[in-house]
């Protein structure tokens, strides 16, 4: 895999109003993140209406969902949004896709939340019908496709189909198996599956905490994530404690053993993890 530079995208969720949405686009531009990621949960900003307005906020950061839920979206209605939300942006959108996994959200969408395969078939076919629709426009919008998750065959899928492959926290947790050996395996399974197109794929990992010590740590997210308690959240590879130079150390790890070069963050964490960006600049 070639030697990639880093890329940081950090998430964010409500909008509230017009000026204080661009405020905070503009706030992560200037701590340095190259990607706007907009998440996709009730509750939470309208991935492409809130998209929409961060490309109109005068910074040159590209901006994408990290992840739609597919099952939400039919894929010909999807494709069009995708491809005016790439136009529109200048070429600067990516498309992140899911399977979805809150049930809760489902039945509030009036959808059947059905297994883990039957959600995955229909992202296997949502991804190859925005594709066909995309190809047949005359200018054939072409966004980058990131597809993010922890499941074998998930990871399969991407490994297949993505541009950019994203390892969930939960990516690193297998019961028995150091929390780095779990995701090697992981990154395996994708490797296994790309064949000789795993050169060309960029590997993201979220990021679940972020913290120069324990206290600083705010670790609800990725021990909603994961189930586990707090001193085995401290061991995933996605939970950063400890002072910025030993983090950026621990990326460039990751990046030689991994070829993990895209992190993602989420709002509660974007200034704590922008003190390592410039030091992986």
């Amino acid at each position: 895999m070639p030697d990639r530079t880093f890329r940081f995208g950090v998430a964010l969720g409500a909008v509230g109003s017009r000026v204080a949405w661009l405020d905070k686009v503009r706030t992560a531009a200037d701590l340095g993140y190259d990607v706007l990621q907009v998440p996709d949960h009730m509750g939470l900003a309208a991935p492409f209406p809130a998209l929409m307005a961060a490309a109109e906020a005068g910074t040159t950061m590209r901006v994408g969902t990290f992840v739609l839920n597919a099952a939400l979206y039919h894929p010909w209605v999807l494709a069009r949004d995708v491809a005016d939300t790439h136009r529109l942006t200048g070429g600067r959108f990516e498309l992140g896709l899911g399977t979805g996994y809150l049930q809760h959200e489902f039945a509030a969408a009036g959808v059947p939340f059905g297994s883990g395969a039957t959600r995955l078939r229909h992202l296997a076919e949502t991804v190859r019908e925005v594709r066909e629709r995309l190809a047949a426009e005359p200018d054939r919008p072409d966004p980058p496709l990131l597809l993010a998750g922890a499941g074998r065959r998930l990871l399969e899928l991407a490994g297949r189909e993505a541009d950019i492959v994203g390892f969930s926290i939960h990516a690193a947790v297998e019961p028995g198996v150091r929390p780095e050996r779990a995701l090697a395996d992981r990154i395996a399974l994708v490797r296994a599956a790309a064949g000789d197109r795993f050169e060309d794929l960029e590997l993201n990992m979220i990021v679940g905490a972020v913290g120069r010590d324990r206290a600083e740590l705010d670790l609800t997210i990725a021990r909603a994530a994961t189930g586990l308690p707090d001193d085995e959240l401290l061991g995933l590879p996605s939970v950063l404690c400890g002072p910025e130079r030993d983090l950026a150390d621990r990326l460039r790890h990751y990046r030689s053993e991994f070829g993990i070069t895209y992190y993602g963050v989420l709002e509660p964490d974007m200034a704590a993890f922008a003190r390592v960006i410039p030091l992986l600049r």
